[in-house]
């Protein structure tokens, strides 16, 4: 059990914690000094001795004596690994093993960064075999320019060994790279240190600053988890350093440890500044699922339009001129970098109200490869009786031309060459595109959007299964769902697209045969939340912001998750799910 390190926060395998010293300290950090000074063993050591892995020291904490294990177990007559102090394993990223501690120090962490593969597999490895609620150490690495990708990676917490070797050697850092002492005419910062004359300044004060810098881009790295907005703050850091974009990019492709930890929702929204974008997790995530759970139910014309600036995109004038011209006679599907294709029924679904992207008019080859594949898979799987392309002829239309050759359509393009969608022709010719088509109702359209999002959520297929006999009262997008007995089962959750279900609703959910995303929980009945010890297991499947469903002996209850299922049951500190709805058996 860990008694000294809790996870607060999460961005991704980033995390925000705190290591219970006197006072606290919050994580990610510079953690040498401070473990120094409260007489850790470990925390001073740069250098690993070979053959030491395993090995445990303690950590001092409230009078409680350091030392090595013997010393520990002769005073307090405790065996390993039972410990119920602070304490820390040496480990090595080639063999993990997990230990009853409190943190684990990386023995070969100079070895495997400066190289992509090596240093994810050697962070991936270590992160899968340790306890999820336990600090993961590197020392001697760490500098201002690369810091935000280790915790970015999943590292909690360095030491400024190296920051301050760098300096003694005349090595200035900053957040871009480094500068030799002498090549300097005047000093970029305002620390402390850089206060001093450009002409006074000494390899003294370069080590000073080096570790000042480090520390600032720790608090920014720790305000950027807070905000859900570390990974924007990395694709713009990694370009700095040739390893550090191999990192991200090694880092995107191991799915399994990234998708796990990306949460189904966020307050933040995401910059698409870079190519970077389309490989981040929540993108692929979305296109994945609009891919193979969801589901055209109208039997309309497809019209497809480029997205807008505005979002949801139907609060946008120019969305609102092609509702005007399409009058409710077609499904409305918006083509987007980065998310690929956006059914109007999930434009409010995380992440497609959440992003913004660069507009330059311009697409890039990797852009339109992207976007073709997902509007080639959507098309695969949804068959539609008229598909039109009322798309501008430069970028959109190109990737139009390659998914219609590809799988053997007949598309019908509205807008002339160079002009633009919400031209009067352009507007014109969509509207004689569907002439004589029939319109769909206001209630239908709120029925598809309630049943599209529960099969984005819950798999194919779970719409229908759940809500056979829909009704939807409120006004759009915030909707509640009925049954025919008028029995509210879910409300819909305008920010984030989502559905938040009531107890009923969590019953209708147990009972049918859409798998349940269930945490198991002793015999006790929450209230407000439910504690990571109060939990049994949770289903694997469960990501953070995910609706789950909360059974134990003495309560049934519904909300939302904080941890993902793994963590919930691996870890013994920290909230794991917020109660919504709560019913004492």
């Amino acid at each position: 059990m860990t008694d000294y390190f809790e996870v607060h926060a999460r961005d991704g395998p980033a995390r925000l914690g705190e290591l219970r010293l006197d006072p606290p300290l919050a994580t990610p950090a510079t953690v040498g000094d401070r473990l120094a000074d409260a007489g850790s063993l470990w925390a001073d050591e740069r250098e690993v001795p070979e053959g030491s892995e395993g090995e445990l020291t303690v950590l001092p904490h409230r009078g409680l004596p350091g030392g090595t294990p013997e010393e520990v177990r002769e005073s307090f007559s405790v065996e390993y690994p039972d410990v119920e102090y602070p304490s820390a394993a040496v480990i090595s990223s080639a063999s993990p093993e997990a230990h009853a501690v409190d943190a684990y120090l990386l023995s070969d962490g100079q070895s495997i960064v400066g190289h992509g593969a090596s240093f994810v597999s050697g962070i991936v490895s270590v992160r899968e075999a340790l306890q999820p609620d336990t600090l993961l150490v590197l020392s001697g690495v760490a500098t201002p320019r690369n810091v935000a990708t280790l915790v970015y990676a999943g590292v909690d917490a360095v030491d400024a060994a190296r920051a301050t070797a760098e300096g003694t050697r005349g090595r200035y850092l900053t957040t871009e790279g480094d500068r030799r002492l002498s090549d300097l005419e005047e000093l970029p910062c305002a620390c402390p240190a850089c206060r001093t004359p450009v002409e006074e300044f000494t390899r003294a004060d370069c080590a000073e600053h080096n570790e000042n810098a480090l520390r600032a881009e720790l608090a920014v790295v720790r305000q950027r988890i807070r905000e859900g907005r570390l990974r924007d703050y990395v694709e713009g850091q990694a370009r700095h350093d040739q390893w550090l974009t191999a990192t991200m990019r090694e880092l995107d492709d191991r799915w399994g440890y990234i998708e796990e930890r990306a949460p189904i929702l966020r307050e933040a929204e995401m910059t698409a500044a870079t190519g970077d974008t389309i490989r981040r997790p929540e993108i692929r995530r979305y296109a994945d699922r609009v891919t193979t759970r969801y589901r055209n139910r109208f039997e309309n014309p497809l019209v497809l339009v480029p997205c807008s600036a505005r979002k949801p995109y139907s609060e946008s004038k120019s969305h609102g001129r092609f509702h005007d011209a399409i009058g409710w006679r077609a499904h409305l599907v918006s083509m987007t970098s980065p998310m690929g294709v956006v059914p109007q029924e999930l434009e409010t679904t995380y992440p497609a109200q959440q992003y913004d992207t660069v507009v330059t008019g311009r697409w890039t080859e990797e852009e339109t490869a992207f976007v073709a594949r997902v509007l080639r898979r959507y098309l695969e799987r949804n068959e539609y009786p008229e598909i039109v392309a009322h798309v501008p002829t430069e970028g959109y239309r190109e990737i139009v031309e390659r998914v219609e050759s590809d799988l053997a359509l007949d598309v019908t393009y509205t807008v002339p060459e160079g002009a633009h969608p919400t031209d009067e022709s352009s507007l014109e010719n969509l509207a004689e595109a569907l002439a004589g088509e029939l319109k769909y109702s206001k209630r239908e359209r709120e029925h598809n959007t309630v049943r599209a999002i529960a099969d984005y959520l819950l798999g194919d297929g779970a719409g229908d299964d759940l809500f056979p006999d829909l009704r939807t009262t409120g006004r759009y997008p915030k909707l509640q769902v009925r049954d025919g007995d008028d029995t509210q089962l879910a409300t819909m959750v305008p920010r984030y697209g989502t559905l938040s279900f009531t107890l009923e609703g969590a019953r209708r959910w147990v009972e049918s045969s859409v798998p349940t995303k269930r945490v198991e929980i002793d015999s006790f009945t929450p209230h407000g939340s439910v504690l990571a010890p109060g939990v049994v297991s949770a289903d694997e499947g469960i990501r953070v912001g995910d609706e789950v469903v909360i059974e134990g002996p003495r309560a049934f209850a519904v909300g939302r998750a904080e941890m993902f299922g793994r963590e919930m049951e691996g870890s013994t500190r920290g909230v794991a799910c917020e109660v919504r709805h709560v019913e004492e058996q």
